[in-house]
């Protein structure tokens, strides 16, 4: 090529690339929310076109995630149906506490296992926060109760999540029809009904598709969060959902307890910004990992 030629050639970072590109997160955040270049509006490319032609683990990750896996088969054909229903009930404690904890729930872990298990509300709490725990437990259990139901995702089976853990909230059920914003980004969702339920058929397409079971539970838990399909409950449908991936396919689930609930957002709002899911993935593995080793 002619110096001239290569002066006047552009070159531009693939979709792809950008997926996987490492991102410091404080640093990326150091920065005020006008101050940073991001994609504003949804990325219509993303899902049926970047998404479906990228695989999301190196062989590395693979490595270490089926290994973790295959320890998890180990552990629970050790088990009886008991002690693994034991198991399942704590996990199902600590996710419920989490979860509600990275959408502002005040109340401790303690407090969510008195609830949980015998209905003694935290003095000082909302009814709210008690009933939002309560619904996390409900949706759970319900997704433990009909496991294979979830071997495959629908858009129904998506609203019929949502149902449940929107329950006495005061949140619409279904595809909203109003234009949601999320705190802490100018990233805007899409505000068209018809265009979200699209978007909601082809990501349960698109990790229908996949045969990979790890990369079913990450594409649910950042797509369903970067949709914002509904008005209220988005990032709790997409941890549950990922998990009843996980449990379906007899994959040790996720209970994100240990997850830093402002690295989780931060990890959150560099997908909607910037459609990168490097820091993501990092909490995807590390909390597979933390799950393996202390449940089950």
């Amino acid at each position: 090529m002619r110096g001239r030629e290569m002066r006047n050639s552009r070159y531009a970072l693939s979709p792809a690339f950008n997926l996987f590109y490492p991102i410091n997160l404080d640093e990326y955040f150091s920065k005020e929310i006008d101050e940073r270049e991001i994609l504003t509006g949804y990325n219509f490319s993303l899902i049926p076109e970047t998404l479906q032609n990228v695989t999301l683990f190196t062989v590395e990750e693979m490595a270490l995630l089926n290994g973790l896996q295959s320890k998890f088969s180990e552990n629970i054909a050790l088990l009886s149906g008991f002690e693994y229903k034991k198991d399942m009930e704590r996990l199902a404690i600590d996710l419920s506490w989490k979860s509600s904890q990275i959408e502002g729930n005040t109340y401790s872990l303690l407090e969510t296992e008195r609830l949980l298990k015998y209905r003694q509300t935290a003095s000082g709490k909302t009814k709210d926060e008690a009933v939002m725990l309560l619904n996390h437990k409900e949706a759970i259990d319900f997704v433990v109760a009909n496991s294979g139901y979830f071997l495959s995702l629908s858009v129904s089976k998506i609203e019929e999540l949502h149902s449940i853990l929107i329950k006495e909230l005061g949140v619409d059920r279904n595809i909203r029809t109003r234009r949601v914003g999320i705190t802490g980004t100018n990233y805007r969702p899409l505000d068209n009904e018809f265009q979200l339920r699209e978007a909601l058929q082809q990501t349960c397409d698109l990790i229908n598709s996949r045969e990979n079971i790890f990369e079913k539970a990450l594409l649910a838990l950042v797509l369903f969060s970067y949709l914002q399909a509904f008005s209220d409950g988005n990032k709790r449908v997409a941890r549950i959902t990922a998990n009843a991936l996980l449990i379906a396919n007899k994959y040790c689930p996720i209970s994100f307890r240990t997850v830093d609930s402002i690295d989780y957002k931060k990890a959150m709002l560099l997908f909607c910004e910037q459609n990168n899911i490097s820091a993501f993935k990092q909490i995807f593995i590390n909390q597979f990992k933390f799950a393996v080793e202390n449940y089950f």
